[in-house]
């Protein structure tokens, strides 16, 4: 077995294969941006070498270097994880060339999978069913408007090397499909050097079922079960399970005999994914094969009890698959939820910021967290905003759900946004539980999945102003006297009694309070009512009873920014003080950057009239396009940003003179 690797990735995969790598006895070297020098991955391998710049076209797709610092390391082998150089054919080449293992497929069959159409045309005379669609060379403009007009509609463009949601759109009505080409083949372009197209029929409810597929140098190939990853928005996954429910074993004995022989045509070598459309008579169709391990690949080891990075490793230094297919068993239900930056509320845009508070489900039989992060960490704009994979498995699919909707509600996150609290809802919405899965699901329970909060505003501040006092109170100074009211921080008064003003910010809504301390308990005034409150608080966990009714919330108070969470809801506000001079990031009829990002193209320029609802600004974050639309009709005054330009997050990009229609 190999005595030291090295690992051409970073975040979680990297601090995943270091875990098995090190309880095999195999030594590992890390390599490392300027952003991620103090990573986590970095701290848990061997040793680490400086490797770039953050962006990763200057570090981690840089072949050359990781190859570089391999042999000056002494590694015998490569471990790409996923994305990066994983599904890079001249990467691999290269490891051939300088002696190295490359921890995965030979690069032939990288080369075979990493073109779309390619893949088609080899699963096509393998017998392997296929979506109908075009799937050929000619990429002028004229040939792809006649093979979608012939295609019909809906319709996918999707980028012949493309992965992860990027470079793809679904297009309904012919008038539609230029712009749409232009924006996935610029997004393909930008993602991954290749702006050539493939076009599919569109299935309006298919469900997203993949096959993990392993073979060894001798050709032999196994299946170990299958994934149901139907929940995606942005045709990326969000929520995926292991098996599939609902699936005959018919079904799924042909789905891995199929996803077998795709994996043999193109003599395959170790982990890799058969991805297929599974649509509602049952039939299914080959969409495409990840020539790598997937983010996805915890559900299937705690289904299966197998180490999938141990599996690499093994068959990578040559030795046979650990099982024959007869022992490949299946035991209860699992699932993993994407926890990432992002916020659901804003058509799930990517999110920077510190995690200055982290708090996870503790692991057990039941429980996995697999992260790159720490409390403390920044959330950067130049790679995937993934924060952690969260993992459950039990007996059956209801009791599984059950464990996910737990753990959610104690994953803790403050300073960043996160689609925790969606996750929360996803996992217990009732269409979810009944398994009424398509690729769609998101789009079609949009009421489900996004609720009100469960806190009601009153208690939620009168809670938020339990946790601010207390707190204050775990942080007075002590005094000779322990009875001395003069060193307490309650505005205490002597021969009278005060009520402490509070007030609190939620959203642009400022909230009055005050407070009146009384022995052991508060009364509480807000919005006309009274509160009676009394609390304890231990660290960060308030355990409160208002007005009889008992409640626990966890909290984390950072610069007067305070945020509690309950039940996987968190309830924001902010401690407000005239002196903070709280101004709008951006005035009326102006526009501005959502998030830190790229200006990739602007779309109008000074003096055009446009409508609301027109895309005037394309930016690039985390790998994704997002257009800025117009708010309403107006004319452009003024571009402040042009194309190739970094922003950051509230900078002002266009202003507007707002018609007088539209601000009458």
């Amino acid at each position: 077995m190999f005595s030291k690797i090295l690992i051409a990735n970073r975040g979680e995969i990297a601090c995943r294969i270091i875990h098995t790598a090190h309880r095999m006895g195999i030594r590992c070297v890390a390599v490392y941006s300027d952003a991620d020098a103090d990573a986590r991955h970095v701290a848990m391998a061997d040793e680490a070498f400086h490797i770039g710049p953050a962006p990763s076209s200057e570090s981690y797709l840089k072949a050359d270097k990781i190859i570089e610092i391999a042999k000056e390391s002494g590694a015998q082998a490569i471990h790409p994880g996923y994305g990066f150089l994983s599904e890079n054919t001249q990467f691999a080449e290269a490891c051939e060339a300088n002696n190295i293992v490359f921890i995965g497929p030979p690069s032939s069959a990288i080369a075979a999978m990493g073109s779309k159409s390619a893949a088609k045309a080899i699963m096509e005379k393998a017998g392997v069913p296929l979506v109908p669609g075009y799937h050929g060379d000619d990429q002028s403009p004229d040939t792809l408007r006649q093979e979608a007009e012939k295609c019909g509609f809906p319709l996918l463009l999707k980028a012949v090397a493309g992965g992860g949601g990027k470079g793809m759109r679904v297009v309904e009505r012919m008038e539609d499909v230029d712009d749409a080409l232009a924006a996935a083949k610029r997004e393909s372009k930008n993602a991954f050097g290749n702006p050539d197209m493939l076009i599919e029929r569109y299935l309006t409810q298919p469900r997203h079922v993949e096959i993990q597929v392993f073979c060894d140098q001798s050709g032999k190939g196994v299946y170990l079960a299958e994934r149901d990853c139907s929940v995606q928005r942005r045709h990326q996954k969000v929520l995926e399970e292991a098996p599939a429910p609902g699936l005959s074993e018919e079904t799924r004995k042909a789905m891995g005999e199929a996803a077998v022989k795709a994996a043999q045509a193109i003599n395959y070598v170790g982990a890799g994914t058969v991805e297929f459309l599974y649509d509602v008579d049952g039939s299914f169709f080959f969409m495409e094969m990840n020539t790598r391990l997937q983010v996805e690949h915890p559900v299937t080891e705690m289904v299966t009890g197998q180490d999938l990075v141990e599996w690499q490793l093994k068959v990578a230094w040559g030795e046979p698959l650990p099982l024959e297919q007869s022992q490949v068993k299946t035991r209860g239900h699992a699932l993993e939820a994407r926890i990432y930056a992002e916020d659901p509320d804003q058509d799930f845009l990517p999110a920077t910021g510190n995690l200055r508070y982290l708090s996870t489900p503790d692991e057990s039989a039941h429980v996995r967290v697999d992260t790159g992060v720490t409390e403390g960490d920044d959330i950067s704009i130049h790679y995937d905003p993934m924060i952690a994979k969260l993992i459950v498995w039990d007996e059956t699919r209801d009791q599984a759900i059950n464990r996910m909707v737990q753990a959610l509600e104690h994953y803790r996150i403050a300073g960043v946004k996160t689609n925790i609290r969606f996750l929360h809802a996803l996992a217990d919405a009732q269409p979810f539980r009944e398994a009424e899965l398509t690729t769609g699901f998101i789009e079609d329970h949009r009421d489900l999945l996004f609720p009100k909060s469960k806190l009601d505003t009153h208690k939620a501040l009168v809670l938020a102003a339990g946790f601010v006092l207390e707190q204050r109170k775990s942080r007075e100074v002590i005094s000779t006297d322990p009875w001395s009211p003069f060193a307490r921080q309650n505005s205490w008064r002597m021969n009278s009694e005060y009520a402490q003003p509070l007030q609190l910010q939620v959203g642009d809504d400022i909230h009055d309070l005050k407070i009146l301390e009384r022995d052991d308990r508060y009364q509480v005034y807000v919005g006309g009512s009274v509160y009676n409150l009394t609390m304890r608080l231990d660290d960060d966990y308030l355990q409160a009873v208002i007005n009889g009714h008992r409640i626990s919330v966890h909290g984390n108070l950072h610069n007067d920014q305070l945020v509690l969470f309950y039940e996987g809801d968190t309830f924001n506000c902010t401690l407000y003080k005239e002196s903070y001079g709280f101004e709008e990031m951006a005035g009326e009829g102006s526009l501005a950057a959502p998030m830190n990002g790229a200006i990739v193209a602007v779309q109008a320029k000074v003096g055009d009239k446009v409508k609301a609802g027109q895309s005037l600004v394309i930016m690039e974050a985390m790998k994704m396009e997002h257009a800025i639309k117009a708010p309403a009709d107006g004319v452009v005054t003024d571009i402040f940003f042009a194309e190739g330009d970094q922003v950051s997050e509230g900078a002002e990009l266009i202003a507007i003179e707002v018609t007088e229609e539209e601000a009458g």
